[in-house]
This record gives structure tokens, sequence and C-alpha cells, in this order.
């Protein structure tokens, strides 16, 4: 085991989904309370913390509930990567041996309906927004068309996915849509930007995750089934890549922050994508799933079809993908979502992932958050 590397010895999480009644903030604070318990750690023995979120106030608020001991609490925001973001914040921390231990957290309490952005905050002007592109379905739409389009994807391979999702989410009791779809039935659905409909994407909900983090070499202080972090890269978009609230597309064609990103998580690692036995990837629509499995290196691009068709990508096959229901069958809680991926993780490692277990004992699992306006997160972790 690397020196360099990091223990996840606790994790929590408050399900998905909507909550009436209950506060971002609150979910926060039973997603952490959870982590800590898993870990057998009080409060008082947290270091620092970093923490996110978009919709429900300063993460740090949580020392209200939590309790006002003084500690270093970061605030993190960064989109969809807000989680990443935090975790990779965390990693550093205790990377520099400033600390030994400490928490990520992330929540959120999103109102019903689509995301609601101003393009000015993002250095565009009004008419980005007067021409219908801030509405991000209508950019996931033009982008995975022009994907299919070059690699021969099939409209039946994005139902697919989205039914894969729904699969996998009903047997995740932390998740929002616990109903399975069929391929049909999915695929029938109202259009929403084509071709992408209502069920091949995912909304905006509630929820909070919170993970306890210690140096690789503590771990066994804490816990009989620590998860090693490896390695957590970000990056952000360089010019030429296609990213969400992109104002146009440019001649010189470059990589995007998920290729990047996932180079340099398996590059850190000492790991190659052929070594992951289960990945959990932005699947923002359907076929943000379908092009991520490509750009983060676990297949080719245009083979993405055959794979799912021969069930590659199901819990019982050879690359389970979101084992968990992704953020189709979970929601799109900001703040939590990138550690909602960790969390699941490290539940397959530690084989306590029940009738969703992936089996074979895995050994290797990867995580890839991706956000506005051009970010991604990746991970690698094992036990």
């Amino acid at each position: 085991m690397n020196s360099a590397d990091i223990a996840i010895v606790g994790i929590g999480i408050h399900p998905f989904g909507r909550t009436p009644g209950v506060s971002g903030r609150a979910q926060g604070a039973v997603a952490a309370r959870g982590a800590l318990a898993d870990a057998g750690v009080e409060w008082g023995d947290i270091q620092f913390a970093y923490g996110g979120s978009y919709s429900a106030g300063d993460a740090d608020s949580l020392v209200s509930d939590l309790g006002m001991t003084g500690l270093p609490f970061i605030n993190v925001s960064n989109g969809c990567g807000t989680g990443g973001s935090a975790l990779t914040a965390a990693c550093d921390s205790i990377r520099s041996g400033r600390h030994d231990l400490g928490m990520v957290v992330g929540f959120d309490k999103h109102p019903p309906g689509a995301f609601n952005e101003d393009p000015e905050n993002l250095g565009l002007g009004a008419w980005y927004g007067e021409t219908g592109l801030m509405v991000t379905t209508q950019f996931f739409a033009m982008k995975i068309q022009r994907y299919m389009h070059t690699h021969g994807i099939e409209h039946s391979t994005l139902a697919a996915v989205a039914a894969k999702a729904f699969r996998n989410g009903s047997l995740n009791a932390n998740a929002w849509r616990r109903k399975p779809l069929t391929v049909d039935e999915i695929s029938a659905a109202p259009m929403i930007s084509h071709p992408l409909t209502q069920y091949m994407f995912c909304s905006p909900g509630e929820g909070g995750v919170a993970l306890v983090l210690t140096r690789a070499d503590r771990a066994k202080h804490y816990t009989d089934t620590p998860v090693y972090l490896n390695s957590c890269e970000f990056r952000s978009r360089r010019f030429g890549s296609f990213e969400v609230y992109s104002p146009w597309t440019s001649p010189t064609v470059a990589d995007g922050p998920t290729t990047e990103a996932s180079a340099a998580a398996f590059e850190t690692a000492g790991v190659d994508p052929s070594d992951v036995d289960l990945a959990q990837i932005q699947d923002t629509e359907s076929g943000a799933e379908i092009m991520h499995m490509a750009e983060t290196g676990l297949c080719k691009h245009g083979e993405q079809g055959a794979l799912i068709e021969a069930g590659e990508t199901e819990i019982g096959g050879r690359l389970p993908i979101n084992t968990d229901g992704g953020v189709l069958a979970n929601g799109e809680p900001i703040g939590a979502t990138g550690l909602r991926q960790v969390y699941e993780n490290v539940l397959q490692l530690r084989g306590a992932a029940g009738n969703r277990q992936v089996p074979g004992n895995p050994r290797v699992a990867f995580t890839h958050v991706y956000g506005a306006p051009g970010i991604s997160a990746c991970t690698v972790m094992t036990r």
C-alpha cells in the first residue's frame, strides 16, 4: 500500500429523492452522523471538513447540528463536480501531512424543475439564455446526436442504459426512482430534446452523503474493512472541447476533462482501465453514460452498443456500471452526487451492497463525476 494513499473508514447517507419537511442541511447531518458511527468516531475527533451544497445553504453550517468544535470547515462549490472537488481537496489535506482524520460531506435540496442558471454567472451574455441553451437538456441532446452519428450508436442503446438504471435503482433502498421501466416504456415516453425522452434524463433532487477519511496507515484503527482511495484527480476543460454552456464549437477538437481526469487517475493509482471491476460514471442523461464509458477509457468509442446489448454493464456483467442506479434513478442533488458514487463503491468493495452486490469479490472500483461548465473528477479505489 502506497504511503500516500487515503483510506475511507466511514460512510453515511440520507436517502435521495424528495423528503418534505426535512431541510438539505438536516439531510447532510444525517449522512454525517452515519459516517461518524460507521468509523466509530465522534465529531470532536474530526480535524477538518470540506463540504458543498448548491441550493441548501453553506455546508459549514452543519456545525450547528454536529457541534461547534472550531475545526476548519471549508465550503466547496463547483457545480455537479462539487462532491468530487471537496474530496480532492480533503485528500490533498491529508497527503500534505497537515491532518490525519477528516470528513467530506455533500447535500442538497433542489426545488422541482430544471436547474435555473444565469448565463452571466458563466461569462455568457443574456442572448445565450434567450436561445434556450441554458436548458441543459438541449445541450446534451445536441452532443449525443453528434456522438451517435460519429460512432454509430443506436437509439435503442439510449433506452437500454436508462432501463438498466431503473432496474438497479429498484434494488437500492436509498434511490429515488425504484420502479423498473422497460426499454419500450422509456422509448415511448414524451420526447424532451431529441433523441432523449423523459425517462432518459435525471432530475434535480435531494439527499446527502458523508465520508470519513484518514491516512492509509491508520485505517485499521477505525475499521476492519477500509477502502483505499488510490487516486483522486480533477480537471477542467481545454480549448476545443465541447462542454456544457459552450457558446460555440471550435475547428480544433480537444479531449474533454473526463478523458484527462480519468487518465490521470489511472496513472496515479498504477491501475489500467481493464483492471476495473465496477464503475460509477456520470449519467446526467443516458447519452452521457454512453459517451463517458469511452472517455474514461473503460471501452473504445463505438463499442458501447455491443457491450450494453451483451449485458456487460449489468451488475452481473464484466463491467458493472452505475450499480446503484446512477443519477437517472437517484436524482441529482448537486452537492451529494459525486460522493454518492464513492459511497456505492465502498459498499461494493466491502461486499456489503446486498441484492445489488457485484459478484466475484470485486477489488478495483472507479468513479467519474462531470459538471458544468466542463469539469470532471475521477477516483480509483481498492480494498
